[in-house]
């Protein structure tokens, strides 16, 4: 058994983490998934999570090839909505939720905006407020076209939120909602990538769109301001790299 208690300053931290492992088990059984595994919840209060121990080991190709086919099964079930239920968290930061029937103005407002308003930086998040100002609605439509339909998406998805054992991989530390699969797959590349073998496996399942080059450092940028108010500036290039991108894809853009 692995015992994690709350340092995040947040009450329900903890009872979201398990909702999100809960409805991580649910989506992969629904898909028929049996190569990928959640920790069981053993326990949960707002103090302390007891939950399945993981033995840890290097991840194998076999693993990696597992864990992208899981994953795109899963992506693959279509949601009815996009957003989620209830507010979370991503990481040491609220993540506000609601229900949406357009991808992009949920993750324009509910995702970029809500982390440049964050911003501590008058000048920085007036920028960055200008940008949204000036293209938000350009990216929206965008957004919304390029997405094929709410997918449950783990929503934190770097390496260190998939851990491997023997025989199988396991997703750990959700943050989970519904929206565009991509944005799962962009997290992945984030901090250095899961391996080849993962996303030939997930392609054979699920082909990532044309698109997906465009949307990786757009769905991105949602980490980065994330990483950026919680631990400062050296994350103030992966923001700035990430409007150029929005930039970029409104400019080209049929007027």
């Amino acid at each position: 058994m692995f015992a994690k208690h709350n340092t995040t300053g947040f009450a329900d931290a903890l009872i979201c983490e398990a909702e999100g492992l809960e409805s991580l088990r649910a989506a992969l059984e629904q898909a028929g998934v049996t190569g990928i595994r959640i920790p069981e919840v053993l326990h949960v209060n707002n103090d302390l999570l007891e939950m399945t121990a993981i033995q840890s080991k290097p991840a194998t190709d076999e693993a990696l090839s597992m864990l992208g086919e899981g994953l795109a099964l899963m992506h693959k079930l279509k949601q009815d909505q996009y957003g989620w239920s209830r507010d979370n968290y991503i990481g040491l930061s609220p993540q506000p939720n609601r229900w949406s029937d357009s991808w992009g103005e949920f993750f324009v407002n509910d995702r970029l905006g809500y982390q440049v308003g964050r911003i501590r930086v008058p000048e920085i998040r007036a920028e960055f407020e200008g940008i949204l100002e000036r293209y938000g609605k350009g990216l929206t439509g965008w957004l919304d076209r390029s997405c094929e339909h709410p997918s449950l998406l783990h929503g934190d998805l770097w390496s260190g939120n998939a851990l491997f054992d023997a025989s199988s991989p396991w997703l750990i530390d959700p943050a989970v909602y519904c929206g565009d699969r991509e944005a799962d797959l962009a997290m992945t590349e984030m901090f250095g990538g899961f391996g080849q073998p993962f996303y030939e496996a997930y392609d054979r399942m699920y082909a990532r769109t044309p698109e997906y080059p465009r949307k990786r450092d757009i769905y991105n940028l949602y980490h980065y301001l994330n990483h950026y108010n919680l631990f400062g500036g050296g994350y103030l290039g992966g923001c700035q790299r990430g409007f150029d991108a929005v930039r970029d894809v409104c400019s080209q853009m049929t007027p």
